[in-house]
Order: C-alpha cells, then sequence, then structure tokens
C-alpha cells in the first residue's frame, strides 16, 4: 500500500507513527519554498507540518523546483511523505516516524512558470523559503522577463514583481524571505542580489522602493542532518514496520535547529515557531552561527583528518573509541569552547558541546569521516584559524588538541599520486581521493620535503590562512612533534600519547 491522501485511513495506528488529520488538506496555501530537498523537507517543513498540527500557523507549502528532475512521488502521494527521526537525545534513544502533510503541491519553474506567479496573486501567502544550494545565491545578468529567469534571485525578482503588481504596492503585500542556504549573511546577501537585478532590470522606482521598505529578507541558519532515503534494505525494513511504502522516505537526526534574524513583526508572519523551541526568531543570530560553526563544524574539521587516518570511517566508531572519545571531547570542552570569538556564557557553550558529541555517537546515522574532509582546506582557514588565533589572545602556550587535529589535516593532505586532475592519499595500503582545492598544493609541497620542512612551509603561507601560523608561540612546533609522530607512531596511538602528557588548555 503506498502512501496516499487516500489510504491514510488504512494506515494502522501505532507507537511512534504520527499520522495527519485530513483537515490539515483543507488549509491555505502560505507558503512558497525554492526547492526540494531533503534538507527543507526534514527542517521548515517539519516545523511547519508540526505546527500545523497544533493549530498553530495553520499554511500549506508550494514548492518549486528549478530542475526537470521527477516530481511524481509528490504528485502521487499528495505531497505526503514520512520522516524518520532517528537518534539519541538527553541519552535516550528517540525513534519516531511523521506523516508530513505540509506541502500543498509541487511547480517546475520550467514548465509552469505562469502558474507559479498565480501564487504572488494570493494574499496569505506571505513567506518564501529556499535552499538552492550555495550557488544558488550569485548575481547573474538575469532577464526577468524570461520564463523563468535563469537564476534563483531572478526568479524571486520575477515573483515580488508580479505580486506588487497584484496589490498595487500595498505594504500588506510584502513578504517574509528566509534562505536556508550555508553562506554568511544569507538573507543580507540575497536582498542585494536582488536589488541589483532590479536596478540592471530598469525597474519602477516605486517598486524598489516596495521592495525594500515592505519585504524582510532573513539571515538564517539551519542545523539538522538529514540523510534522505535509507538504504534498500533498511527502508524495506522501515516499510514493513509502517505498513506502507513511501517514496519520499526520509531519515532525520533528532536535533534540529533554524535560527532566524527577525524582529516581532517577523515574528508573527512566521508564527510557526511557537511550536518548537527549535525555532529562534531573534534579532542576531551571531551566537547560534559561532555555536554551530565553532564547536561542530570546527571539531569536525580538526577531528575529520585524525579520525580517518586512525581507521575510523564513521563518527560513531570514532567517538565511541575510548581513545578517540577523550580526544574528541577536551578538544571541544577545553580548546575551542575557549576560544570561540564570541562572548557566550560558558554552560550555553557546555550543553551545545555535549549536544554535538551526542550526535556524534547517533547509531542510526552512518556520518562518513571521508566526507567531512571534502575542500578540507577552506575549512580549517575559515571555521578553525580563528580559533587559534583567538586561543593565542588569551594564552601563550599552543593548543596542543588544535595542534594535533593540524597535524592530522597535513597528513591526510599528503598526496602520494595525480591522476587525470584528481589527488590520492594513501592509509594502509588503501587509496583515498583528496577532493580539496588545494589538493594540488599540497601535492607539489610535500614532494622532497620532510614533515618539519613541510609543516613550516605551510604554515607560514599567509595566502592560504589569511596569516602567519608560525608566528603564534610554539604552534608550529607542537604540529611539526605531533606530525612527526603520528608518521612514526601511527594516529591512533599518537592521540593517545597525548592525554598522558597531562595536557592543558
Amino acid at each position: 500500500m503506498q502512501l496516499t491522501k487516500e489510504t491514510l485511513s488504512q494506515i494502522a495506528v501505532k507507537p511512534g507513527l504520527e499520522i495527519p488529520d485530513l483537515k490539515l488538506f483543507e488549509l491555505p496555501e502560505k507558503v512558497l519554498q525554492f526547492g526540494t530537498g531533503v534538507l527543507l523537507r526534514g527542517l521548515p517543513d517539519y516545523f511547519i507540518d508540526k505546527a500545523n498540527k497544533k493549530g498553530i500557523f495553520n499554511g500549506r507549502v508550494v514548492i518549486v523546483k528549478s530542475t526537470d528532475s521527477d516530481s511524481s512521488a509528490f504528485d502521487t502521494q499528495n505531497g505526503l511523505y514520512t520522516v524518520c527521526v532517528r537518534g539519541v537525545e538527553n541519552g535516550k534513544v528517540i525513534e519516531e516516524n511523521i506523516i508530513n502533510a505540509s506541502v500543498s503541491r509541487v511547480l517546475s519553474a520550467n514548465s509552469e512558470w505562469k502558474r507559479i506567479l498565480e501564487c504572488a496573486h494570493n494574499l496569505e501567502m506571505k513567506v518564501i523559503i529556499s535552499n538552492t544550494t550555495e550557488v544558488g545565491i550569485q548575481l547573474s545578468d538575469d532577464n526577468i522577463n524570461d520564463e523563468p529567469p535563469a537564476s534563483f534571485p531572478g526568479k524571486l525578482l520575477a515573483f515580488l514583481l508580479e505580486r506588487f503588481k497584484a496589490f498595487n504596492g500595498s505594504a500588506a503585500s510584502g513578504m517574509v524571505i528566509v534562505p536556508t542556504e550555508l553562506i554568511t549573511d544569507n538573507g543580507s546577501k540575497l536582498e542585494s542580489i536582488v536589488l541589483e537585478l532590479a536596478h540592471r532590470n530598469d525597474l519602477d522606482f516605486k517598486f524598489i522602493e516596495w521592495l525594500e521598505t515592505h519585504n524582510t529578507f532573513c539571515n538564517s541558519l539551519v542545523d539538522r542532518i538529514v540523510p534522505g532515503k535509507p538504504a534498500a534494505a533498511e527502508l524495506k525494513k522501515t516499510e514493513e514496520a509502517l505498513g506502507y511504502t513511501d517514496e519520499l522516505l526520509t531519515n532525520s537526526e533528532v536535533f534540529r535547529l533554524w535560527a532566524i534574524e527577525g524582529n516581532e513583526k517577523t515574528k508573527e508572519t512566521l508564527s510557526f515557531y511557537q511550536a518548537d523551541d527549535a525555532v529562534v526568531i531573534t534579532p542576531d543570530i551571531t551566537l547560534f552561527k559561532e555555536l554551530k560553526l565553532r564547536l561542530l563544524n570546527g571539531t569536525h574539521s580538526f577531528n575529520c583528518g585524525v579520525a580517518f587516518l586512525s581507521g575510523f570511517k564513521i563518527t560513531r566508531d570514532a567517538v565511541t573509541d575510548k581513545t578517540f572519545s577523550v580526544f574528541a571531547k577536551n578538544l571541544m570542552h577545553k580548546e575551542i569552547a575557549n576560544a570561540i570569538p564570541f562572548e557566550i556564557d560558558k554552560k550555553v557553550k557546555e550543553e551545545f558541546a555535549n549536544n554535538v558529541f551526542e550526535r556524534f555517537c547517533n547509531p542510526f546515522i552512518d556520518h562518513q569521516w571521508i566526507s567531512i574532509t571534502v575542500q578540507y582546506t577552506s575549512k580549517m582557514k575559515m571555521r578553525n584559524v580563528p580559533l587559534i588565533e583567538r586561543h593565542y589572545e588569551q594564552n601563550e602556550t599552543p593548543p596542543m588538541y588544535m595542534a594535533t587535529g593540524f597535524a592530522g589535516f597535513l597528513l591526510f593532505m599528503k598526496a602520494i599520486k595525480s591522476v587525470n586532475g584528481k589527488f590520492y592519499g594513501e592509509k594502509d595500503g588503501i587509496e583515498y581521493e583528496i577532493k580539496d582545492d588545494a589538493a594540488e598544493y599540497f601535492y607539489k609541497a610535500w614532494q622532497n620535503r620532510s614533515a618539519t620542512e613541510l609543516a613550516n612551509e605551510v604554515l607560514q603561507d599567509e595566502a592560504l590562512w589569511g596569516t602567519d601560523l608560525t608566528a603564534f608561540p610554539g604552534f608550529l612546533s607542537a604540529v611539526q612533534e605531533q606530525l612527526q609522530n603520528m608518521i612514526n607512531n601511527g594516529v591512533l596511538e599518537t592521540i593517545a600519547q597525548l592525554e598522558t602528557k597531562n595536557v592543558t588548555a
């Protein structure tokens, strides 16, 4: 039996399964969403569905797909899909299966553009959400009279222009736009691009005034691991337990966060925030950005090379290992938490760090360390160099856990060969691909240099890091020592020895 509106009544009620009421299908369309991806379905649409079921937001989502990808599953299943929440929260295993009824329909920008513009005439539709990947929020010479315009900002501008015309530029017709693309100040950047496109297309100044005055572009931060559809064997097992098949079934971790910059007026429009404390609307989301960027992403980046070269394939295996777990915890609590370049209450940092560790241990999600190493160099620069700088503002001694993570990074980036522009490292006789824009740089840097020479050469490269890392007292020697230890004794053994040295931050 396939999941559809008609088969909902035939699905057996059982613990851990949430079945929507048919009345939800009667709710008006209030959200236009650019993107069909699992992150949107597992986070924003998850919150909207949760609010609808509590009688709070009372609005459904129209999805715009920009590619010609098949969306027949949405049509066949009346927009329904299951979110399977799996993980650990406060030490308790969570397994929930939620049939989401937030999606009203899916429209193709390429073939149904006029129907999308018709949505602009719906006064109740006051929210726009997007996740078009980081590449989506970029300026291009778009003609907004095209059907459709090529870029996402172009499509958004055309939609807003249609809305301006439909309601004669009334204040009430303004919209709240919340991009979720993982770039800094995503809302502000999107707004600047849309305004620039408006000028390039010679649009009326009255429209531009309405655009700036009555529409709100919100910076936002999303945080949830949503792997999507499980592997075939697991999917079959899950569907058998549920009693129905679902082509859109999506796995998700328990942890969730959507931080949105906005005021009280923004809250009125995004009223779904009331359904879950994990939706935070506040005038400044810097705190959440720093916590995620440093304690989650930064920990990932300091750990991934070390963990992979220690022989661990997935995050769970590493952080449940006695030796590695001590290293990871000390890295977070002793060094990273203290070096976040933003004033945050100690208890808040500790709680977030504990949540991060619990997420790493999730028994239901296989998060590959090798996947986290993609664009390793840029991640180290953006996430972790500021932590090293901040550490030295407070301390004169080197951060040994960070230095060890940096040494692991250098060793991971040691390519042994290049084939057709791709670079490969080696671990225990098995090759792995180094997917990094700086892979060629490191391939050449490692040639005819000792580990000590390599570390000195790379750390002082200001073009690579934006600063000379050898200028920080003791950092170079700490990295050199740990890198040589990893080569001589093994990576996991080096981590174990670190703890016997009674390291303190």
